[in-house]
């Protein structure tokens, strides 16, 4: 029999799920048969949709945690359920750590940090009581485990991120398996801000042994896994997914013949 991920009768709420790199893993649970609930401050651009379906939305700032609690408390009430979260919404400006003021780092770490915990508490109340329990998958960032000059409360988050993962993993099992994506560049509809132009974007794929930048729903597809059945001894891991990673920059400054071949 083939292996397949079928989430048809299961219950996803996605944060940030409406827009980048939170539409693509909406959709990919939506291909996967899933109800998907988006959150965001403020509705997507365009529908989010895939094979007919489309997300349903609720506004809610993460960082609230009474919003947050209505917010679990709304999916529940609509749904009967919740079996997987998502914990994608975050990010941050490019500001440089010697002149960014101390509310700005706090405000960095509250959004990529303390809001996907306050998150994961209130949907780890509900799976606790589920005969099924539960998923949370945290979608982390590479610039967690390597410098991030320009971002670096937000790489600092990130590292947290990943380190809080692990830690509930084993606080809330069996019943919730808890993982982290670690995820290199991806291309999507600001990639423009950080990369520059087409040219840009481009450079910056070829710089990734896989020849390009993820898509959306390459972040998508591998949450998918890790909520489901396929991963159900995956807890407390981070799976890397960053096209192979960054070539170091030694190979490109070396004189050596090896070098400049493996460039």
């Amino acid at each position: 029999m083939a292996l397949e991920i079928d989430l048809a009768d299961r219950v996803v709420l996605v944060t940030g799920g409406v827009r980048g790199v939170g539409a693509g893993v909406s959709r990919a649970f939506l291909e996967a048969g899933a109800t998907v609930i988006a959150c965001a401050r403020r509705p997507a651009d365009a529908p989010v949709e895939a094979d007919g379906r489309a997300i349903e939305f609720l506004a809610c700032d993460i960082r609230d945690a009474d919003a947050v609690r209505e917010l679990i408390d709304t999916v529940v009430a609509r749904h009967g359920r919740l079996d997987h979260l998502v914990n994608n919404a975050g990010g941050a400006p490019f500001a440089l750590a010697a002149t960014a003021s101390k509310n700005f780092h706090a405000k960095i770490v509250e959004l990529n940090l303390l809001a996907p915990l306050l998150v994961s508490q209130a949907a780890n109340a509900v799976m606790q009581q589920q005969p099924d329990g539960g998923t949370i998958v945290n979608i982390s960032s590479v610039s967690g485990h390597r410098a991030s000059p320009g971002t670096a409360a937000y790489g600092a988050a990130k590292a947290g991120m990943d380190s809080l993962a692990a830690s509930l993993a084993v606080e809330w099992a069996p019943k919730v398996r808890v993982n982290s994506l670690v995820v290199g560049p991806v291309d999507t509809e600001l990639s423009r801000l950080h990369y520059g132009d087409q040219d840009g974007i481009d450079a910056v794929g070829q710089t990734i042994p896989l020849g390009r930048m993820a898509a959306p729903e390459d972040v998508g597809r591998c949450a998918v896994f890790l909520a489901s059945p396929l991963a159900c001894y995956v807890s407390g891991a981070a799976l890397l997914v960053h096209g192979g990673g960054e070539r170091p920059a030694f190979l490109a400054a070396s004189t050596a013949a090896a070098g400049r071949q493996q460039s």
